[in-house]
């Protein structure tokens, strides 16, 4: 892996609210004008269609690179994923990333009339999916082509053993969600620093020499003076100490220099320097974009 220090961040913003096209492309030109690296589009119900809105995203902006963050693969079959990405990657100019996952939402299978799977099913389906899309792109003959020789670059996200053996064999950026294991179906937690670190670290051990990218999901921002007492009003809804939330990657609290000092002090511990906002967070975060990519 390259040393992680040496590694330049990314920044990255994903879209999760819909709107008219008019309030799309304002919003795209936006995320590029802000500097950020990389639009993301999630994939849940409710949400903007993954592919539509990324071709318009293309079509309206210049540098930015585009990917799908991340897709539901098992709502997905594989030939025909293969043939929306090619084509995707083909209309904007080679600028699409793709991620995938093995999907999580129960409500959501169910919503679309589909059966919920078990864990081990949909990581099953996630691996057929990865090695099908390699399997299309490496031969000359398939059609249509993507734009990048291969396929785009691939993101798998999750943070199960299984899903991210798998990142670590094929994907070039491995997406950690920041979520602490719980059983299913009960509320969402926050991962602790420790957590992280043993999750990047068992992934670490398994992609050897190969160079990938880590990136994290950042589920709260908040640029103030008051970095102490802003983490324990947030800790008091949480259910967190102060202390322990000021360690927490996906929480960066603080004035610009001091979040910019977290996500080097991040680097260094865990690998990460590939940062990804949602989408009301982006306007936040965006002088601290400025402050450690300025162009």
């Amino acid at each position: 892996m390259v040393i992680p220090g040496e590694r330049p961040f990314r920044f990255g913003v994903n879209m999760v609210l819909p709107g008219t096209r008019a309030e799309w492309v304002a919003k795209c030109r936006r995320v590029e004008e802000m500097g950020y690296h990389v639009l993301s589009v999630a994939d849940h119900l409710g949400m903007a269609p993954p592919f539509p809105a990324l071709v318009l995203a293309g079509e309206v902006t210049e540098r930015v690179r585009l990917n799908t963050f991340v897709l539901n693969a098992p709502f997905y079959h594989p030939t025909l994923l293969a043939r929306d990405v090619a084509g995707t990657d083909q209309f904007v100019s080679g600028r699409l990333e793709l991620g995938l996952g093995a999907g999580y939402v129960k409500a959501e299978f169910e919503a679309a009339g589909m059966p919920f799977p078990s864990a081990g099913e949909r990581v099953d389906h996630l691996e057929r999916t990865v090695k099908e899309l390699a399997r299309l792109y490496a031969d000359p003959a398939y059609a249509p082509q993507p734009a990048q020789p291969a396929g785009p670059p691939l993101m798998i996200g999750g943070r199960g053993d299984r899903v991210l053996a798998l990142a670590a064999e094929h994907a070039s950026v491995i997406a950690f969600n920041g979520m602490a294991k719980l059983r299913d179906g009960a509320p969402l937690a926050l991962a602790t620093a420790d957590g992280l670190e043993e999750r990047t670290r068992f992934v670490a051990e398994r992609v050897g020499s190969r160079e990938v990218e880590f990136n994290l999901l950042v589920q709260f921002v908040q640029i103030t003076d008051d970095r102490l007492g802003t983490l324990r009003k947030l800790g008091e809804r949480l259910e967190l100490p102060a202390a322990e939330l000021a360690t927490v990657p996906t929480v960066l609290v603080g004035t610009v220099a001091e979040i910019a000092e977290q996500l080097r002090a991040h680097r260094d511990r865990f690998g990460i320097s590939y940062y990804t906002v949602l989408e009301p967070n982006a306007e936040v975060l965006a002088p601290v974009v400025e402050s450690l990519c300025s162009r």
